[in-house]
């Protein structure tokens, strides 16, 4: 897809991606901004609700002044892909994989990152003209599935969302997804410094 930014350039060389979800902007800005630090380019805000969206807003805000994109995450209707887009998201990101939103991201110039689980999925998401894909709920799908899915799809990037900490990250990185997505683990605040240690992978 034609877009400004690809998730290529997002996550060149970065196989971490923090996930903030359901804090205040103040909270999500300060772990924001120690990713940025510990060298975690990538940021996802996911908007359930108004408030949400302008919780994204500050992060994006905040990102600006670093050069950081910031993406929207569980964009799955129309409003909230306003919100996304309202609030300068870099990128949209869902739970699964809807065409419309899709399409209507590509339009609005932001790559999506449409959640998947099975090779129909996948199949169906490459139809659409969308390269990167985020297996979801990882932690269910397993490690295996990874290692399934590079059988019939071995030029798929896959962001392993769901489940994923720390301590199991390195394991979905070996299986063959291309980065992890951490996102209630955050809570914890030894997660960001175990994490970036997989940078130097």
């Amino acid at each position: 897809m034609a877009t400004m930014t690809t998730f290529d350039t997002l996550f060149a060389g970065v196989p971490v991606m923090a996930i903030l979800r359901g804090m205040s902007a103040e909270k999500s800005v300060e772990l924001a901004s120690r990713a940025w630090d510990l060298g975690i380019e990538c940021v996802e805000v996911p908007v359930q609700s108004e408030e949400a969206a302008r919780v994204l807003g500050a992060v994006v805000a905040a990102g600006a002044e670093r050069g950081k994109p910031v993406g929207a995450g569980t964009v799955t209707g129309m409003e909230r892909l306003e919100w996304a887009v309202s609030a300068g998201a870099a990128f949209t990101v869902a739970p699964g994989l809807n065409a419309a939103v899709a399409r209507a991201s590509a339009v609005a110039g932001l790559p999506h990152l449409p959640g998947v689980a099975t090779p129909t999925d996948v199949q169906a998401a490459r139809g659409l003209g969308l390269d990167w894909l985020k297996a979801f709920p990882a932690s269910v799908l397993g490690v295996e599935w990874f290692r399934a899915m590079r059988g019939p799809f071995p030029e798929v990037p896959f962001v392993a969302t769901g489940g994923i900490d720390a301590g199991n990250a390195a394991e979905y990185l070996a299986a063959g997804a291309r980065v992890v997505a951490v996102g209630s683990a955050l809570e914890d605040p030894t997660q960001l410094p175990r994490l970036a240690a997989l940078l130097s992978r």
